[in-house]
């Protein structure tokens, strides 16, 4: 068995974990995010030129899964997780341009590509004995209704998936509270940043591990992270092996993780070219690559909901790979976009173009529209389908929004979602009371 690739937390170096390790922690033990010793190099001639993503998939994967358990199974993870479409798709208005569509999985978002590879991960490390695990989600908006999916009445997994109550879209909270037996819904008083800090703290918290065992299915976790890297690497081979140049990438970011992707594809040495993110109106990271001093700042709603983030997780893992603030500002761009803006690209695009984009692709395709001729070949990343949002999208087209089957068999069950006040002493004993009342009922 050749030697595994190690892991170390964003704070400290002491301690080297393996990577099935790491998916089952989710979180370091010192709070900090789990990232590779190193990023291995890899080479276009590396990849099948005629494979599919899930090929491609394994290719990319191997060297972070190497001399472990689950080296063996990532074909058959990969074949699992990556059983539907993601197209790199021509723009007919704009000339060298695409739209990667990430949408067309179980919960209509991109989220489902890495919440699929975690659920098959923790399929296969989960042994006979072992004690029931918590999965705490804190969502934006899509995260939690992919990891609902993919994980719902999986034997030995709890799902728990805390969002801000009244800043998702109506559908977007019938998708969480819609799964029921292992999966519960809990509407926080309070913001996503509130969420993701109340799931770090109870993850950090060993008084409550040793009751709960948990982990996490957010971008935190490398086990999401790192599948989201297929996806680029797929659609950046398929253009080069079409015309031998890098594809450049405009993706809507809110806290980070789908964007680090991207520049890990590219550091590990596969044809990727610039990479712009773009933000709405929660301005931290633009306010960053701007030059200001990087300041974390609660978040604002907008109508691209799932980017309301002012505390972005993996901006710890964007400084471990590129330490230097100078040298993190010349490897990414970032611009924000308002909701006047957000509205405006909708309307316009279905009304010249046919086009249909959700609220956050909207905010990447209005960067496109706004940069004018670069002479560089454009992917718009689209991260969730339209449907999904149509109480944003319908009133401003004027017509009905196609809802596409998977989607429409969620919105068709019956959805419940509980309250809960937005500090970590109330998911703490909400998670200890429902351990307890579980205990209690008869099997």
């Amino acid at each position: 068995m050749s030697e595994p690739l190690h892991y170390r937390s964003t704070r400290s170096a002491r301690h080297a974990a393996r990577i099935d390790e790491v998916i089952a922690a989710g979180l370091a033990p010192d709070g900090g995010l789990y990232v590779p010793e190193v990023l291995p190099p890899l080479d276009v001639a590396s990849f099948d030129p005629h494979g599919s993503l899930a090929d491609t998939a394994v290719t990319l994967l191997a060297p972070f899964f190497r001399g472990t358990a689950l080296a063996a199974e990532l074909p058959a993870i990969c074949r699992e997780a990556f059983d539907f479409p993601v197209p790199l798709r021509p723009l007919a208005y704009a000339q060298a341009a695409s739209v990667l569509e990430l949408f067309h999985g179980p919960s209509a978002a991109f989220k489902d590509i890495g919440a699929r590879f975690l659920a098959a991960c923790f399929r296969r490390l989960r042994r006979d004995g072992d004690a029931p695990l918590t999965i705490l989600v804190a969502t934006s908006g899509d995260t939690g209704a992919a990891v609902a999916a993919a994980f719902h009445r999986q034997p030995g997994v709890r799902v728990v998936i805390l969002y801000p109550d009244g800043r998702v879209s109506p559908r977007q909270a019938h998708q969480l509270g819609c799964f029921g037996d292992n999966v519960h819904a809990l509407r926080v008083a309070g913001s996503f940043d509130d969420c993701q800090r109340m799931v770090k703290a109870s993850l950090a918290d060993a008084d409550l591990q040793a009751r709960v065992p948990m982990s996490s299915a957010n971008s935190i976790s490398l086990g999401r992270l790192l599948p989201q890297m297929s996806y680029y690497a797929h659609a950046s081979l398929d253009w080069w092996q079409r015309q031998r140049s890098p594809l450049n990438f405009i993706v809507p970011t809110g806290n980070l993780g789908n964007a680090l992707a991207c520049v890990w594809v590219r550091e590990m040495g596969l044809p990727v070219g610039e990479i712009h993110l773009a933000c709405n109106a929660n301005a931290t990271l633009p306010d960053y690559f701007d030059g200001d001093a990087y300041t974390p700042r609660p978040a604002i709603p907008t109508l691209a909901n799932a980017m309301d983030v002012g505390a972005p997780s993996n901006f710890e893992r964007l400084r471990w790979t590129f330490p230097h603030d100078y040298e993190l500002r010349v490897q990414l761009h970032a611009s924000s976009v308002d909701d006047d803006a957000i509205r405006e690209t909708i309307v316009q695009h279905a009304r010249d173009h046919h086009e249909l984009f959700c609220p956050h692709t909207a905010t990447a395709v209005h960067l496109l529209d706004t940069m004018g001729s670069t002479g560089l070949p454009w992917a718009v990343v689209a991260t969730a389908h339209p449907a999904k949002f149509d109480s944003v999208v319908e009133p401003l087209i004027g017509q009905a929004v196609e809802v596409p089957p998977a989607l429409a068999a969620m919105l068709r069950r019956p959805a419940h979602a509980e309250p809960l006040m937005a500090s970590d002493a109330a998911l703490k004993d909400w998670l200890v009371r429902r351990v307890e009342r579980e205990q209690t009922v008869p099997s």
